[in-house]
């Protein structure tokens, strides 16, 4: 493996279709203000680098990334790359990611408005996370011990299992599709809208008019808090542990809680049963 060490880099594709490349402690930067340093890569490392230019990371095969910051300046860092491994990493640069395959991130922090959108196969584990639309068109998500917070997140996903996260997120899992949520915190306004085979785990859902419009939805032991109109017009089988402020016209199916504040059935096609015991 070639090695670079402690250069300054900012012509443009500084280091363009390289292959088999290790570059430690070097910075993207300076007067040239160059993009794409790393394009059409192929089994790279870096670690220890600090990238403020924009689009480093594009149609390369094979990335570790370890110890290092993306600035703000560093727009659309990773974009159209598979195999990809992110530890310890900054990742601040809007459309940090996106249209990637197989990837990785661990103990990082992201502040990246739009990221993740149509990538596939991501595996993100002990994050910090702020943005818009996160994770837009994801599938095949995997994602523990992440805290996140911003509008919009997990749109249209497909494909996910989600395990002891919190998210403080408005209009989450919209169009979501066959999405499995264990031991986390949802806090947020209308959960779930249009959801199919979204399922909830000993979770505490937080937030006015959550999932509505929902399609197989299922609740197991969750929590309940300042919840009111839940359920419109969703098919459900919800076992819920707490007080719910209102469930109004679900569509089908069962609400089981110890106590609802007001039940709403005012609509012909509303089916669905609330049971209070």
């Amino acid at each position: 493996m070639k090695n670079i060490e402690g250069l300054l880099l900012d012509a443009e594709r500084a280091l363009y279709g390289e292959a088999s490349l290790s570059v430690k402690d070097c910075r993207f930067e300076g007067p040239a203000d160059g993009e794409s340093a790393l394009k059409e890569c192929r089994d790279i490392v870096t670690e220890n680098c600090y990238f403020d230019l924009r689009y480093p990371f594009w149609h390369d095969d094979g990335v570790r990334i370890s110890s290092t910051e993306m600035t703000e300046n560093c727009r659309a860092a990773l974009w159209y790359s598979s195999k990809i491994a992110v530890e310890n990493t900054k990742m601040h640069g809007i459309k940090a990611l996106r249209e990637c395959k197989n990837v990785r991130i661990t103990d990082s922090d992201i502040k990246s408005p739009e990221f993740g959108w149509s990538t596939k196969g991501l595996h993100m584990e002990n994050t910090r996370a702020e943005g818009e639309y996160f994770l837009l068109r994801g599938e095949k998500l995997f994602l523990k011990n992440v805290t996140f917070t911003g509008k919009y997140s997990f749109q249209y996903v497909k494909g996910a299992v989600i395990d002891r996260c919190d998210f403080n997120t408005k209009d989450a899992f919209w169009h979501a599709e066959n999405v499995t949520v264990t031991d986390s915190v949802l806090k947020g306004e209308y959960l779930g809208w249009y959801s199919k085979n979204l399922t909830l785990i000993r979770c505490k859902i937080i937030g006015t008019q959550p999932l509505c419009y929902c399609r197989g939805l299922r609740l197991v032991d969750c929590e309940m808090e300042n919840t009111d109109l839940a359920f419109e017009k969703s098919s459900v089988k919800a076992s819920v542990k707490t007080h719910i402020d209102s469930v109004k016209n679900p569509l089908r199916g069962t609400v089981t809680a110890p106590s609802v504040g007001e039940i709403i059935f005012d609509a012909p096609w509303a089916k669905g049963k609330v049971i209070v015991r």
